[in-house]
């Protein structure tokens, strides 16, 4: 079993000191939320600052984001973490993406299948050599040159984790 620590500490001043903290007191990780700041860097600052503990998204809201920027980020703490990041993902609802990110709201669990099938095909990509073709219904990326193209990490894919609201997104 897992036991993380939830930490909304949004001051980068205090931030350290929490993660350090909850390392010290024997938690397993941060689950780090989207609510005031951005968690792909309170996530970073979290794991820069610590040697043992995951740090986790709880959650990023996936549309408004690129999943190629949000695979960027991903891979950048993955890879300076030595491998303890983890990606929480939802969808937030159709209010927030429509009137607070000026984003389009359409079938959010077949869109959210495609961000994850989409994120998974640019980290092969990087650090397997594959070919980037990825087509969906939403997202299509085919295009990966090389001075774009990150050195292989030799860790474990970023693990993803969804959350859900509703029955079709369980």
């Amino acid at each position: 079993m897992r036991i993380d620590k939830f930490e909304a500490e949004t001051d980068w001043a205090k931030l350290a000191g929490a993660a350090q903290q909850a390392e010290a007191y024997g938690f397993d990780g941060l689950a780090i939320p989207e609510i005031v700041g951005d968690p792909m860097i309170h996530a970073a600052m979290a794991v820069s600052a610590t040697e043992r503990i995951q740090a986790r998204t709880a959650i990023a809201v996936a549309f408004p984001r690129s999943p190629m920027v949000l695979a960027g980020q991903a891979w950048s703490i993955q890879v300076n973490s030595g491998g303890r990041f983890a990606l929480g993902l939802g969808t937030q609802v159709k209010a927030h993406n429509e009137r607070r990110f000026s984003t389009p709201w359409k079938a959010p669990r077949s869109r959210m299948v495609e961000y994850v099938k989409a994120l998974r095909a640019i980290w092969r990509c990087w650090e397997l050599g594959e070919r980037l073709d990825y087509q969906g219904d939403y997202y299509q990326f085919t295009l990966m040159t090389p001075e774009f193209t990150p050195s292989k990490s030799n860790l474990p894919m970023v693990p993803v984790y969804l959350a859900a609201v509703l029955p079709k997104m369980i």
